[in-house]
């Protein structure tokens, strides 16, 4: 695997991309450490390589996803993401903890943590849904990175109109959350539910539309029709 390790890392570097490596760093506000390749070439090195290792054992390929993430390279966390969702159907209740654990140690921006958490959390909870109730608790933890990853984890279920409750449940949990990107989380996470159930996003954003912070309702209503976001931008006049 070591070997894996290195060509993943030889073909990044020769694939860096002077114009994404110039602004790469400006998409975040914190310092992040990254290549400078270009997303479409990263989904082909990942494509590559993943032929190469999907017959090994799903241990083996937790260690190379673990060896990927703890280098911190944003690029690097951006293959296992790639990678993971393919293996969906060898998951088991028991990578809860493992998943858990990564995002806990080794996420430490937006875009690590919805690439990691669309599709792989995703997946998992479709495949265990008595897990969303653990994931609720993560809109306790002080991990920035935790709190976000409890909305952004339902992203992808959520577009198939899947767990509504459960998406106002961690909307409520995080409603004053004062983070602007988990704020961002939340309310994309109610934007894409409302594709499918659009009058019970808008019901709930006018319930509670004078609390909720003014970014993470700009993205709830984002896609909803002008007359309704007109009505939920409308903040009640002071006497």
């Amino acid at each position: 695997m070591n070997s894996t390790i290195r060509q993943i890392r030889d073909a990044l570097r020769e694939n860096i991309d002077e114009k994404t490596q110039k602004n790469f760093q400006r998409f975040f506000k914190e310092e992040v450490k990254y290549y400078g390749v270009k997303t479409i070439v990263v989904r082909k090195i990942a494509n590559h390589f993943w032929k190469e290792i999907k017959a090994c054992e799903k241990r083996d390929i937790y260690d190379l996803c673990e060896q990927l993430l703890i280098s911190d390279y944003s690029e690097e966390a951006y293959i296992i993401s790639y990678w993971l969702p393919k293996m969906t159907r060898q998951f088991e209740p028991e990578d809860w903890e493992i998943f858990k654990n990564w995002i806990d140690q080794y996420i430490n921006n937006w875009a690590k943590c919805d690439s990691f958490c669309n599709h792989t959390m995703g997946n998992f909870l479709e495949r265990f849904p008595r897990f969303i109730e653990e994931l609720k608790e993560w809109t306790r933890l002080k991990n920035r990175w935790m709190r976000r990853a409890a909305a952004v984890s339902l992203i992808v279920p959520a577009k198939k109109g899947h767990f509504l409750k459960d998406v106002f449940e961690i909307a409520d949990r995080l409603l004053l959350d004062e983070d602007d990107l988990v704020q961002k989380g939340y309310g994309w996470l109610l934007k894409v539910t409302s594709h499918t159930h659009q009058e019970e996003v808008f019901d709930y954003v006018m319930r509670n539309k004078h609390h909720m912070p003014r970014t993470a309702l700009r993205y709830a209503i984002e896609k909803m029709p002008q007359s309704l976001r007109e009505k939920a931008m409308k903040r009640t006049l002071s006497p």
